[in-house]
């Protein structure tokens, strides 16, 4: 069985036209288990009862921005091990080091194509 049959993954935007264009380039890949939140905080939540392999996360969000969500992630025992892709506009380097000092795996910086999406998820978890 292919990873992309296997693989759980959550996406976290507060940005549904963002949230929708990563699944629906996710769906394109042929994976079938996808998740979706438009925080992060309900995404903690959600993560706890509903395990995932790898979460993309946007950067900026209300509430809870992803590299606060990234540091909640690691905090915690059932969530620490989970891959996790920061996706932003803005890919300064103050923000990807601190992103890789919590943890992060890989970045993205909009706008992108699909298959750069697909290399990045890739680079974190293999083929897909």
């Amino acid at each position: 069985m292919a990873l992309r049959d296997q693989i759980r993954i959550m996406v976290v935007d507060d940005m549904s036209t963002s949230r929708g264009l990563i699944t629906q380039a996710l769906d394109g890949f042929g994976i079938q288990t996808v998740y979706t939140s438009d925080d992060g905080a309900a995404a903690l939540v959600q993560l706890q009862r509903t395990p995932v392999h790898l979460v993309i996360s946007d950067y900026n969000m209300p509430n809870m921005d992803g590299l606060t969500f990234l540091h909640h992630l690691r905090s915690q025992p059932e969530t620490q091990k989970i891959g996790f892709i920061l996706i932003t506009g803005r890919a300064e380097q103050q923000i990807m080091d601190h992103g890789r000092k919590l943890g992060m795996n890989n970045y993205l910086k909009k706008p992108f194509e699909p298959i750069d999406l697909r290399r990045c998820i890739e680079t974190v978890v293999g083929p897909l």
